[in-house]
């Protein structure tokens, strides 16, 4: 929706705020306007409300209804502590003014769940080898799981957690994914990165030089996941971390005694024992300044990056998934994820 059908000016009769409430079933808000397109306060149904209880009526000046005390974000300031703040006092929505006080955007808690300070590189270059005859005239992350595309997915989930700006590295079929990002989602700012070559996954972050956060994360475009991302980035931070690793939990049940041996002897055994190993989700949140690591225009792996980060004594953690997670690399997979589509939860 236009940032119109959430605005009206200051000097609209209270018919008009009404009317415009009334198209907004969702926020009841709107934002009131000066004459020189400054936010200047909201009016909400409840305003209204109030006014009229106090012996306001429909004549009465809409200034005299407007609440000035409003919370807002700033442009260029780190908003994602004072966006969990807003979240706890079960605001509907929240402005984000520029530094003229202009408003740029609205954030409406019914669509997001947070505004992470992170770029997003989805990787989407693979040609898909093993789902053909899928992918011989479709990329893989235009494969349609239910009835949306798997890239859709992390579109539309990297977006909930305020991810908007989304690089996209192309290859195979690239002018079918670029097509799809032109017209999916205006709210979000797509960049289309094509890589001469096949340069791994974790090369093409060597093209792109206009990160506009302090932190990038880097992921595979066909995973399935309802990852949390601001739990993701919580960790990140909380941890001091350079590099952080999205792993899944893999559990191998021994159905016999095993021993600890020393020279032939045993030494003890357990039972039946349980080993729980975390293997690589494709996710990967890191410092930008990590960027130098990364060599220009060759081949380079995440798991190359991780070794790297390793060698030079950085911060690696990782992050097990404690949600939905499934790698769309087999038919098995694609056929499994079909199933489950329609019982994963996106809240």
């Amino acid at each position: 929706m236009e940032l119109d059908s959430y605005t009206i000016d200051i000097h609209a009769t209270l018919i008009d705020v009404l009317k415009k409430i009334d198209q907004l079933p969702s926020l009841q808000t709107v934002f009131i306007l000066d004459e020189s397109k400054k936010v200047v306060g909201t009016v909400t149904d409840g305003d209204i409300r109030r006014g009229i209880i106090n012996g306001l009526d429909l004549n009465t000046p809409l200034e005299a209804f407007v609440y000035n005390d409003f919370s807002f974000l700033s442009e260029g300031e780190e908003n994602f502590f004072k966006l969990k703040e807003f979240r706890k006092r079960k605001l509907k929505a929240v402005p984000l003014l520029s530094k003229t006080g202009t408003l740029m955007k609205i954030y409406n808690f019914s669509e997001i769940k947070s505004i992470l300070p992170i770029d997003a590189v989805l990787m989407a270059g693979g040609k898909g080898v093993r789902l053909r005859p899928l992918t011989e005239k479709t990329p893989k992350p235009l494969l349609k799981i239910g009835n949306k595309e798997i890239i859709a997915y992390n579109f539309d989930r990297l977006a909930q957690f305020g991810i908007s700006n989304q690089f996209i590295t192309v290859n195979y079929l690239a002018n079918q994914i670029e097509a799809f990002c032109e017209t999916y989602n205006t709210n979000i700012s797509f960049r289309i990165i094509e890589e001469p070559s096949m340069l791994g996954t974790a090369g093409a972050l060597s093209l792109i030089d206009d990160f506009k956060n302090d932190n990038i994360l880097l992921m595979n475009s066909d995973l399935l996941t309802n990852i949390d991302y601001e739990d993701l980035y919580k960790t990140f931070i909380g941890s001091n971390a350079d590099m952080l690793v999205a792993s899944i939990p893999y559990e191998v049940n021994l159905p016999y005694a095993v021993f600890e041996v020393e020279n032939r002897n045993i030494k003890s055994f357990k039972e039946k024992p349980n080993f729980t190993y975390y293997a690589n989700a494709g996710i990967y949140l890191f410092k930008k300044e990590l960027l130098k690591i990364v060599p220009k225009n060759k081949e380079y792996n995440a798991t190359d990056f991780m070794e790297d980060v390793i060698a030079r004594s950085n911060n690696l953690i990782h992050y097990p998934i404690r949600g939905y997670w499934l790698d769309i690399g087999k038919h098995k997979d694609f056929e499994k994820a079909q199933k489950d589509i329609a019982h994963i939860d996106w809240s």
